[in-house]
């Protein structure tokens, strides 16, 4: 079993990505890879996908797919695609749980709503592997990320991902206090500073062996 911990404690670079020059020939390397992957598990995974739309018309009228605007690379927004978890109709009374349908939450229990955004890695909106993208204008105990959290904004410097090292070490779901958001920030910017495209496809294991228990993604 791969010792995540011990690799993500230990593992230096030589250089920050943010302060050399990257590598063009990894970075070509790397938007392939999230091409050829993101088609293959489309491919692979498009029975699953039918049989999740398939229910979610039958379970809530309303459309399948959930969009919404998130903060991409170099800051810019983009809208980012999802299975519908909730009932589509704005009039139900209740927080974000009390409006989810029971194949919603467990569609949103199993990361499985997070899917479609295999889309948004072919349209090259996102990467596999990255920091994952916030709302625009998300706020944290009243204030907006980027003024709650020091160097926020260098999150931006890389491709916003499906999945990321924050989320595999522990910290998935919404984050309520600036404690978390900056735990997130810290273990994102380690990525930015450590990449490299042995980094991705070790993340991307763990995702797939492991990414699918615990919390959901946010």
């Amino acid at each position: 079993m791969l010792n995540w911990q011990r690799y993500s404690t230990s593992w230096q670079a030589p250089d920050s990505i943010a302060a050399r020059p990257r590598i063009e020939v990894e970075m070509w390397m790397k938007m392939a890879l999230d091409r050829v992957l993101a088609l293959a598990a489309l491919l692979v995974l498009a029975p699953l996908l039918l049989l999740c739309a398939v229910g979610i018309m039958c379970v809530s009228p309303g459309p399948v797919l959930f969009s919404q605007m998130r903060v991409g690379y170099q800051g810019l927004p983009f809208r980012i695609f999802k299975f519908r978890t909730m009932h589509a109709s704005n009039s139900l009374a209740g927080d974000e749980m009390a409006r989810m349908f029971w194949l919603g939450r467990l569609l949103r229990h199993l990361s499985i709503d997070e899917l479609p955004q295999l889309l948004n890695v072919l349209r090259g909106e996102m990467s596999l592997v990255g920091p994952r993208p916030h709302m625009v204008g998300q706020r944290v105990e009243g204030q907006l990320f980027e003024e709650a959290v020091l160097q926020y904004s260098r999150r931006h410097q890389v491709m916003p991902g499906m999945t990321g090292l924050a989320q595999i070490s522990g910290c998935r779901g919404p984050a309520v206090t600036r404690a978390q958001i900056a735990r997130r920030v810290a273990l994102d910017l380690q990525y930015v500073d450590r990449w490299s495209l042995k980094l991705d496809l070790l993340i991307i294991a763990r995702t797939i062996c492991f990414g699918f228990l615990g919390a959901p993604v946010s």
